[in-house]
């Protein structure tokens, strides 16, 4: 199968230290890391690291685009379709506090046109052995609906979606009807409200029913819940000693491609090991094999 990895909208992600982070004053800040990323870099790199063979596909402003370039290359991204627009790609900047919570700023990166879609669309050549992932925000100038009419050029051409974006509303979900998605309990809030435990298994329930071929949602150090036609599956994974949870849900929906023809519990299972292991790993550095395999062996599946 044909596997790529969408980035429409790439950053790159730069990691610093501080003792303390203090709102409303000077912070002295030790950059830690600066890697090329977006959700579908991310996956791509996590691919990679378990031998998948994927083409990522990014859209690169221009201003910087070389930096970036050389980046893909020191994570072996080498294999990979690129475009160019004019302005620059954004930053995500990630402060990490000895003591507290991370802190993250995000700047808005280049503007693009609906014309783009189109020329993503022919690099593609989507045909029924076409797996792609469409994963994070959509730059400035394309806007929702003109996604869901490219996302649906792509099923209507047999490629099966992956779709982990704030920018498709569920009403666009729910027609499009993809392969997978992957909200965590924030995203699922905004569509639906909040929601206790039972909530969410309810509300993956009625996303697969209403035909998304498996309904993945993401609870952070509380596992994930997956609702497909094998039926709902609850996996909790082992508790650790976070790193970084930066790219960590990429991680997830790497190991569910990488397990996709294993059934549900083995799907779920990889997808939760990889994304556990992900914490491990600095900044946005896909998980090792090594602890991917102590972990899975360690992630816990139950039918509900």
């Amino acid at each position: 199968m044909k596997i790529i990895t969408l980035t429409l909208s790439p950053a790159f992600d730069v990691h610093c230290s501080v003792a303390e982070f203090r709102a409303e004053h000077e912070n002295l800040v030790q950059i830690r890391s600066r890697d090329v990323g977006g959700k579908g870099i991310n996956i791509a790199r996590a691919l990679a690291a378990q031998g998948i063979p994927n083409t990522p596909l990014v859209v690169l402003g221009r201003e910087n685009s070389a930096d970036f370039l050389r980046g893909m290359d020191a994570c072996g991204l080498t294999d990979r379709i690129t475009m160019t627009v004019e302005g620059r790609i954004r930053e995500n900047i990630t402060i990490h506090p000895t003591t507290g919570t991370e802190t993250r700023i995000s700047f808005q990166g280049f503007t693009a046109s609906y014309d783009l879609l189109d020329e993503v669309f022919a690099a593609i050549a989507p045909d029924a052995d076409t797996l792609v992932t469409f994963t994070g925000s959509l730059p400035k100038g394309i806007g929702s609906d003109e996604a869901e009419r490219f996302l649906s050029a792509l099923q209507a051409a047999g490629a099966r979606l992956v779709i982990d974006s704030k920018s498709i509303p569920l009403e666009s979900l729910l027609r499009l009807k993809p392969w997978l998605i992957k909200p965590n309990e924030e995203e699922l809030e905004v569509y639906c409200g909040a929601l206790d435990f039972a909530g969410i298994v309810r509300k993956a329930e009625e996303l697969h029913a209403a035909g998304i071929e498996n309904a993945l949602i993401s609870l952070g150090a509380f596992g994930a819940v997956l609702a497909c036609a094998e039926g709902v599956f609850v996996a909790k994974p082992p508790q650790i000693k976070e790193v970084s949870t930066i790219g960590a849900g990429d991680a997830m929906i790497a190991g569910f491609i990488a397990a996709k023809d294993a059934d549900a519990p083995t799907r779920l299972r990889t997808a939760a090991a990889l994304g556990t292991a992900a914490c491990l790993t600095e900044g946005t550095n896909p998980p090792k094999a090594d602890t991917i395999g102590a972990i899975f062996d360690q992630v816990s599946v139950q039918k509900r």
